[in-house]
């Protein structure tokens, strides 16, 4: 890792002519690269609900890592979020195990169409950063198959080239070296069949090499020791096949998975030379991988995933040709982002979070800087007062002297690392706004009675605090959006684009509303997490015991637009597979995109959720204009997990499914 060019290295073989093979971080773009894009993170990505978007962000993603010769993408994660501190969350696809299965899919697609292997991430439990070294995680079977399996399996049915495994335990051992998870006849191999190959998160082999190989890891990744371990196959994987402890039929079954991956995407022909190197300036020739299409696309997902929560009185969108007269801008989290190692800071607009997730942030528009544009492009009809710090004074001052005000707000977080970031290592404190952002909010609310909120985060976080403010005309959470954050959210503010993003978790009222959280400190340097809580997390759990969300999963909302349902038909397609279809109209006076969402609820007594989510569609729909939405169910749909016959298993009795806007806001019900 440290003398070779790439985040991670397979070392070429001349002699078969088989190229060294190069892996890069990360899930959002590459990262320690320079003249790449700055995408947006799984997160937004997930709030679009928008397949075709999921997948034209992976295509686009690929074709830089094969631009820049990069063979390897190291994601998509799919972490299904269990806590809403959890850390490294916004790099997945939220807290619903099949839209992160839809979106690691689609990711897997578009990567791999543009010849770049993808790396399913990280298996399994990797829902925490606090102690991710040493926990154990104590999942029961159904838990773990139904849950947090789930996404990992859509990623085979992807043909995914690689699984990582992650650096906890799962139940008793460890992930890399736990043969009931990577083996033969394990999870990922045998029960999913994947026929690519698993590979350790970096330092994540805690074995010697006869052990792990034979446990069904097939590439350690560093080759190299670092602090939190590695380096044990070099050298010493060569020992145990000379001494017979692994056998060469095992040796074999590494190499075929290994190398399998680099023959089916043709990457031994005509693919580029790695033109960079991570850790030293030499050896850089600043290949441009960037593209205007890129760009678009990063805008679009940005522009698709802003999320409107609140519009009261139409406040939004700001009409361009009779816009505010005057305008506040406050918030340091509208000016341009301060880069640091791994973005492991939070200075400046939000655009990733830190760690290896991270991305390029040099060429990130801030909204201050793209509101200024349009305005001065639009004949400077608004005079804009700024007060670009979180000092609450100054902002009032500003705010005081402007017909609107723009609060722009953030919370933020990343992979564990030993430097505190707002008290943080990792893993939020809390699920509050960073920087005092509340007191902000409502210092400006207190003396402007059209206070629009922008924020941008990395996962679920209380609004509870201003939400109700009568003078918070409205709030738009445009999650971590990439480096075209201000040419976005001036696109939403302006009506140039109508919003159609929905939330990927639900927003609680309070901390203990959600039912689960991070473990930050224990008696044990080696805790067990055991996940009491099951099936029900995030929505499930609030439908479950009937706590009032403040903002639902699937939430969101349009300019001047309305769906209404009806004409809901259930037909079979064959054994235990069924299409549903709906007529969805449009009844608002603006054109948009309506997300429609089937939620299946199990027969009683099954032990499933009141309703859980098996589909999505976007229908785009003109004003008054109609259309007919079509969902599938498929045998695995339908299913739950029988521990005792280890199978999917349809449950006797009748099923009810929901059609609506949200996990709340259901318009048609019907059975099968």
């Amino acid at each position: 890792m440290i003398s070779n060019v790439c985040i991670g290295n397979i070392r070429a073989i001349p002699r078969l002519n088989v190229s060294s093979i190069c892996m890069n971080d990360g899930p959002a773009g590459m990262r320690a690269v320079d003249l790449v894009s700055g995408f947006p993170a799984g997160i937004t990505a997930a709030a679009t609900w928008n397949r075709t978007l999921i997948r034209a962000r992976g295509q686009a993603i690929g074709e830089e890592f094969r631009t820049k010769g990069a063979h390897v993408f190291l994601g998509p994660a799919m972490d299904v979020m269990r806590a809403p501190e959890a850390g490294r969350l916004w790099e997945s696809f939220g807290a619903d195990a099949y839209l992160n299965g839809e979106a690691a899919y689609e990711t897997i697609v578009g990567v791999q169409s543009a010849g770049v292997q993808a790396v399913a991430k990280h298996a399994l439990f990797n829902n925490q950063e606090a102690y991710r070294y040493t926990e154990y995680s104590v999942v029961d079977q159904r838990t773990q198959m139904e849950k947090y399996w789930l996404p990992f399996q859509r990623a085979i049915d992807a043909n995914v080239s690689a699984i990582m495994c992650s650096y906890n335990r799962v139940n008793s051992t460890y992930a890399c070296v736990n043969p009931d998870l990577i083996g033969a006849s394990g999870l990922i191999k045998g029960y999913g069949g994947h026929r690519g190959y698993v590979l350790s998160d970096w330092g994540a082999t805690h074995s010697d090499a006869t052990t792990l190989a034979n446990a069904g890891l097939d590439i350690e990744m560093p080759g190299d020791w670092i602090v939190i371990g590695g380096g044990v196959y070099s050298g010493g994987l060569a020992s145990a096949v000379s001494s017979g402890a692994v056998s060469a039929a095992r040796l074999n079954d590494m190499l075929i998975r290994a190398y399998t991956p680099y023959y089916m995407l043709g990457q031994d022909s005509g693919f580029s030379n790695t033109s960079y190197n991570v850790n030293s300036a030499s050896g850089n020739l600043h290949v441009n991988a960037r593209t205007a299409a890129h760009t678009q696309t990063i805008k679009d997902i940005a522009n698709a995933g802003a999320v409107l929560l609140k519009n009261t009185n139409n406040a939004l969108p700001f009409n361009i040709n009779n816009p505010p007269a005057t305008l506040a801008i406050a918030g340091q989290d509208s000016i341009n982002q301060t880069s640091c190692s791994l973005e492991a800071c939070d200075y400046g607009t939000l655009s990733v979070g830190w760690g290896s997730g991270t991305n390029s942030i040099a060429y990130l528009i801030p909204p201050i800087d793209a509101i200024t544009a349009y305005n001065s492009a639009n004949g400077n009809k608004t005079q804009l007062i700024t007060s670009l710090t979180d000092t609450v004074a100054d902002a009032k001052t500003a705010a005081s002297k402007a017909h609107t005000a723009l609060v722009f707000v953030n919370a933020d977080s990343g992979e564990y690392q030993p430097i505190l970031v707002n008290w943080s290592t990792g893993d939020r404190t809390n699920n509050n706004l960073w920087n005092y952002g509340d007191d902000l909010i409502n210092g400006v609310a207190s003396v402007c009675n059209n206070t629009i909120v922008v924020m941008h985060l990395v996962g679920p976080t209380l609004v509870d605090a201003w939400i109700n403010n009568p003078n918070v005309t409205a709030v738009i959470m445009a999650g971590l959006p990439g480096e075209q954050s201000g040419p976005s959210i001036v696109d939403v503010l302006y009506g140039n684009v109508n919003p159609s993003g929905r939330l990927p978790y639900t927003i609680a009222k309070q901390s203990s509303d959600w039912p689960t959280h991070t473990l930050e400190l224990d008696i044990s340097v080696e805790p067990a997490i055991d996940y009491t809580e099951g099936l029900f997390t995030d929505y499930m759990y609030f439908d479950q015991y009937n706590v009032t969300p403040r903002f639902e999963f699937g939430y969101g909302l349009s300019y001047n637009f309305q769906a209404s349902y009806s004409n809901l038909k259930i037909v079979s397609a064959g054994t235990n597979a069924y299409t549903v279809t709906a007529t969805v109209k449009n009844t608002g006076s603006r054109a948009g995109t309506e997300i429609s969402q089937l939620y299946l609820g199990f027969p009683s007594g099954s032990g499933e959720p009141p309703k859980v989510l098996r589909g999505f569609e976007g229908v785009a729909l003109s004003a008054g204009g109609s259309s007919t939405v079509s969902f599938s169910l498929g045998p695995k749909d339908i299913s739950t997990w029988n521990s005792v016959s280890g199978a999917l298993v349809r449950p006797s009795g009748t099923f009810t499914v929901y059609v609506g806007s949200s996990s709340r806001n259901i318009a048609l019900t019907g059975t099968f």
